[in-house]
C-alpha cells in the first residue's frame, strides 16, 4: 500500500510539474483569450455558500471587466432539475451584469474531462483560458494539453484547512484516474455531441489594444439541451 501510494504521489507530481508553466494567479498577467470556460462546481455545501464556488465567479467577472475573456462557457453537471451548475453561474453572471449574448452553457459537463474534451469538440474553442483553483488547473490543463487543446489557466483561490486538505487528497486519486482515462481506457465525454460552435454579436470588444484584432462572430447558437431525467 505504501509503495502503490508512493507511486501515486509521483503521478500527481508529474501532472502538476507538466502544466506548471501554464498557470497564472494574477489576472493583469494572463494572456487575452477569446474564451473563458468556467468548471462548474455546487454553490452551496450543507446550505452554507461554496467558497471554491464563490471564488471562481468572482474571477470570472474580474476577466471579463479587465478585457481579459469575451465568452464564457459555463460547464457543469445538470444532474436533476433541483442542481443545474451551469445555469446557476450564469444567473449570478447576469446579476453582475455579464451580457447574456456572451455566455454560452454545456450542460453535459459532468467531469472534468467532459468539460475539456467538450470545449473542444463540441463548441469548437481551441484556444481558452480554464477558470478554477489550481489543483484542479493542473487536472485540466493536462486533459487538454493531450487533447490538443491550446489551454492556459487562472488558479483563483481555495480554502485551507482540514476540508482543503482533504480535496487536495482526493485530487490525487483524481489525477490517476484521469492518466488512466486518457492513457490506457481512452475515456470519452458521456455526451460527444452535436457540435454547438461558439458565436457572439459583432463586433468584439477589443481585449487589449496591442493584440492583434479578434474574428468577430455572428449571433450565439442555442445551448445543448441535455435530458437527465
Amino acid at each position: 500500500m505504501i509503495v502503490l501510494f508512493g507511486f501515486f504521489l509521483i503521478l500527481d507530481r508529474w501532472v502538476a510539474a507538466t502544466t506548471a508553466d501554464r498557470i497564472y494567479t494574477q489576472i493583469d498577467l494572463i494572456p487575452a483569450r477569446t474564451v473563458g470556460l468556467v468548471l462548474g462546481t455546487s454553490k452551496y455545501i450543507a446550505h452554507n455558500l461554496n467558497p471554491y464556488y464563490n471564488y471562481r465567479m468572482d474571477a470570472a467577472v474580474k476577466l471579463y471587466r479587465e478585457k481579459k475573456v469575451q465568452i464564457f462557457l459555463l460547464s457543469g453537471d445538470n444532474a436533476h432539475r433541483s442542481y443545474n451548475e451551469p445555469w446557476t453561474m450564469k444567473r449570478d453572471l447576469l446579476k453582475a451584469e455579464i451580457p447574456d449574448e456572451v455566455i454560452v452553457l454545456d450542460y453535459a459537463g459532468f467531469r472534468t474531462l467532459d468539460s475539456v474534451i467538450r470545449a473542444k469538440n463540441v463548441f469548437e474553442a481551441n484556444s481558452l483560458v480554464i477558470i478554477t483553483q489550481q489543483f484542479h488547473c493542473e487536472r485540466a490543463l493536462f486533459i487538454a494539453s493531450h487533447k490538443n487543446l491550446n489551454a492556459i489557466c487562472l488558479a483563483v483561490p481555495e480554502p485551507r484547512g482540514l476540508a482543503g486538505f482533504k480535496i487536495r487528497l482526493r485530487e490525487v486519486f483524481a489525477r490517476v484516474k484521469a492518466i488512466l482515462d486518457l492513457y490506457i481506457l481512452n475515456e470519452q465525454p458521456r455526451f460527444p455531441g452535436p457540435k454547438e460552435p461558439i458565436f457572439t454579436r459583432p463586433p468584439l470588444r477589443q481585449i487589449q489594444p496591442e493584440q492583434p484584432e479578434q474574428p468577430t462572430y455572428s449571433a450565439p447558437l442555442s445551448p445543448l439541451l441535455i435530458n437527465t431525467l
